[in-house]
């Protein structure tokens, strides 16, 4: 029987510690990801596992969600759009102005597509004590953006230029809505807060004599006893809930429906609800008191 280690053969050699280091490593190196979704499945592994909070969770996830948005899926549409009249003087566009609570507004001449500019609530505090003064010395130049434009580029571009409302166009080269910087940041961060938010246990703020801007967290025994409506409240615990309920999908902005003598509209929302409703009495009180009776 033949010695399995002749005398003139050379020892077998075992895998040295840098080897087996090298082979360990390989193995455990984790897979890289390829795409977005699978950065996506990372941060929902990282969410379930606590690595991430739900705030960190929803940035990270929105500014992934970003770059694959366009204008198109956030702007205000064209029908919605709080705009003003170049030609009309400032005594007649003020009130709208203060109705609306807009920083700034898309100004026309003419036609609703023939927008000449941009003018900033702010401009008109050195202006206020002349009612009868042109809105033409005031007006600022509009940025004009295709409604294929992706967020991510837009944000970028709003920050280098330091605009913060650009009028979205359409193929046609007719208006086809607006967005603001604000609109994209909230589908990272989600809802900013702003003026409105103040009082935390406020949620209905009139803004108008027959105008009223809501949260859609508002509870509907709230909404209910501030408009003498009668939502239901079986199903749903927030206005919000029901609107989504009655439009068969998560609000978007610019959607609007009736309801008991009033008009109801989103004027804010991200891709999970409802955050902001314009909320207007289209009725006089006496029928709005009898619709919500009957």
């Amino acid at each position: 029987m033949s010695d399995p280690n002749p005398p003139d053969a050379e020892p077998r050699q075992k895998p040295g510690p840098k080897s087996l280091f090298a082979r360990l490593t390989a193995f455990m190196r984790p897979v890289e990801p390829e795409d977005r979704n699978d950065i996506k499945d990372f941060l929902d592994v990282a969410h379930e596992k606590k690595v991430l909070d739900s705030e960190a969770y929803t940035m990270l996830s929105g500014a992934l969600d970003v770059a694959n948005q366009t204008v198109a899926d956030i702007m205000v549409p064209r029908s919605k759009m709080d705009m003003l009249d170049i030609g009309r003087p400032l005594s007649d566009v003020l009130p709208e102005i203060i109705e609306t609570g807009h920083s700034r507004f898309p100004v026309y001449e003419g036609d609703r597509d023939n927008i000449v500019g941009i003018l900033l609530a702010k401009d008109l505090l050195l202006s206020i004590s002349n009612p009868q003064l042109d809105l033409r010395p005031l007006v600022r130049p509009a940025v004009f953006i295709p409604e294929t434009k992706r967020l991510n580029v837009l944000l970028r571009d709003f920050r280098s230029s330091r605009n913060h409302l650009a009028i979205v166009i359409d193929e046609h080269g007719g208006t086809a809505g607006l967005v603001t910087m604000e609109d994209v940041l909230e589908q990272i961060v989600g809802e900013i807060e702003d003026e409105y938010d103040e009082d935390a246990e406020k949620t209905i703020f009139q803004t108008g004599s027959n105008s009223w801007r809501a949260m859609g967290i508002t509870e509907i025994d709230v909404f209910n006893k501030t408009f003498g409506t009668s939502l239901p409240d079986d199903d749903y615990d927030t206005v919000g809930g029901w609107l989504a309920a009655e439009l068969g999908h998560i609000p978007r902005r610019g959607e609007s429906l009736s309801h008991a003598g009033l008009n109801i509209t989103v004027v804010g929302a991200d891709a999970r609800r409802a955050l902001w409703l314009h909320i207007q009495l289209d009725t006089p009180p006496t029928a709005l008191a009898e619709s919500a009776g009957g």
